[in-house]
C-alpha cells in the first residue's frame, strides 16, 4: 500500500471485545484498500479472531498486552492501570506520530483523560468537545457538546461552532456548514446570560467557516434546516439519551406492532423496502463514532455496546476524518 492511513485500535475496549472489534476491521477493510490497522490487545484472543475473519496478514500488526481498561473503571482508575493497557498503548502510538488516529469503543471517561494526558491540544482552544452524527430530513447534522463539558463559556460555543463546522467539511467536503445554538426557544431573549452572549458575538462577527442561523429548540434538531448544533454538554448529552431512546422506541414499538397480527405481518411482507429504509434512518449503528474535538490528533469514540457494523462505521468516520484533513481545517479557523 502506497502511504497508508493509519488507524490505532484499542481491541479490548467495549462489550463483546475483541471478537466485535477484529469483525468490525474485517468489514472496514473489505471497503477501505488503502488502510493499516495497529491493533493493541491481547494476541492469544486477537489471532485466532483475524484468521476467522480472513483479515489479511498486510494490513494489521498486533502489539500485545494483557491489560486493558475495564468498563466499570473511573477515568482515573484507568489512568493509574499505569501504561501498558491496550488503551493508554493506543493513544500513545497516536501521541508518538506511529499513527493518524486512534479509534476505542471503551471506557468514555478513560479514554478521555489519557488521550488528554499524551496529546496537546489545539492552540486557542480551551476544552474538547465530543461531537457526533445526527441524521436529519436533508442529509446529517453534526451536534457538538456531547457530553465532554458540563459548564461552557461563550468563548467555548465558538470553538465548538468551528470544529463543529470544520469536522463537517471534513466529512462531507461540499457542505456548507449552517450553525445554530440548541436552546430553550427561537426568539432573541430566550436561555441564560451565556448562551445569549453566544449569540450576539455570533451575530457580530461574520465567520469564512459557517454562516450563524441563530437559536434551534430541541424538537427542530433533525429538521435539516441547519447541520451544526452547538450547546453545553449538560444540554447536549440530555438531548443525545432523549433521541436515542425515542430512536430505540420507535424502532421496538413498530416491531411489535407489525408482529403481533396475522395483518401486521402481511404489511411488514408488502412494505418490506420502505420499513427497511425507515429502519436504516434510525439504526445508530449506521452514525456510530463519536469525535473529540480540540485536541491535536483525531480521538474517535466508538459506543461500547455497538456490534462489528457499528464498529467498521466508526473506523469509516475515523477514515473520513483523517482524508478531510479535520485538524488542518480547525487550526486554519480557529483565531
Amino acid at each position: 500500500m502506497n502511504n497508508p492511513i493509519i488507524i490505532a485500535i484499542d481491541a479490548m475496549g467495549g462489550d463483546n471485545s475483541p471478537d466485535k472489534i477484529i469483525e468490525g476491521i474485517s468489514i472496514h477493510s473489505n471497503k477501505s484498500k488503502n488502510t493499516f490497522y495497529k491493533i493493541f490487545g491481547d494476541k492469544n484472543q486477537i489471532n485466532p479472531l483475524v484468521k476467522k475473519y480472513n483479515i489479511s496478514d498486510d494490513r494489521f500488526v498486533i502489539t500485545h498486552t494483557d491489560k486493558a481498561v475495564h468498563g466499570e473503571d473511573t477515568a482515573l482508575t484507568a489512568a493509574k492501570r499505569g501504561k501498558e493497557t491496550s488503551l493508554w498503548l493506543a493513544v500513545e502510538s497516536l501521541k508518538d506520530d506511529n499513527a493518524n488516529a486512534i479509534v476505542s469503543a471503551g471506557n468514555t471517561g478513560a479514554l478521555f483523560l489519557i488521550s488528554k494526558l499524551n496529546l496537546k491540544m489545539i492552540k486557542n482552544i480551551d476544552k474538547p468537545a465530543l461531537s457526533a452524527l445526527w441524521p436529519s430530513r436533508k442529509g446529517m447534522n453534526v451536534v457538538l457538546d456531547l457530553g465532554a463539558n458540563i459548564e461552557c463559556s461563550s468563548k467555548n460555543l465558538i470553538d465548538f461552532s468551528i470544529m463543529g463546522s470544520a469536522l463537517l467539511k471534513a466529512l462531507y467536503e461540499d457542505a456548507t456548514p449552517n450553525v445554530a445554538l440548541l436552546n430553550i426557544g427561537s426568539e432573541e431573549l430566550k436561555g441564560n446570560a451565556m448562551i445569549k452572549d453566544t449569540y450576539q458575538l455570533l451575530s457580530e462577527n461574520k465567520y469564512s467557516l459557517f454562516e450563524f442561523k441563530g437559536y434551534i429548540e430541541g424538537n427542530h434538531i433533525m429538521d435539516g434546516d441547519v447541520n451544526v448544533i452547538v450547546a453545553d454538554g449538560f444540554t447536549g448529552n440530555i438531548a443525545l439519551k432523549t433521541a436515542e431512546g425515542t430512536s430505540n422506541f420507535i424502532i421496538n414499538e413498530l416491531k411489535r406492532a407489525l408482529s403481533s397480527t396475522i395483518i401486521g405481518k402481511i404489511s411488514s411482507l408488502l412494505n418490506f423496502n420502505n420499513l427497511k429504509k425507515f429502519k436504516n434512518k434510525l439504526d445508530p449503528r449506521l452514525y456510530n463514532g463519536a469525535i473529540l474535538l480540540g485536541l491535536d490528533k483525531p480521538v474517535i469514540k466508538s459506543h461500547g455496546s455497538t456490534d462489528a457494523i457499528g464498529f467498521a462505521n466508526s473506523l469509516n468516520v475515523c477514515e473520513k476524518t483523517i482524508r478531510g484533513k479535520l485538524i488542518d481545517q480547525i487550526k486554519n479557523n480557529i483565531k
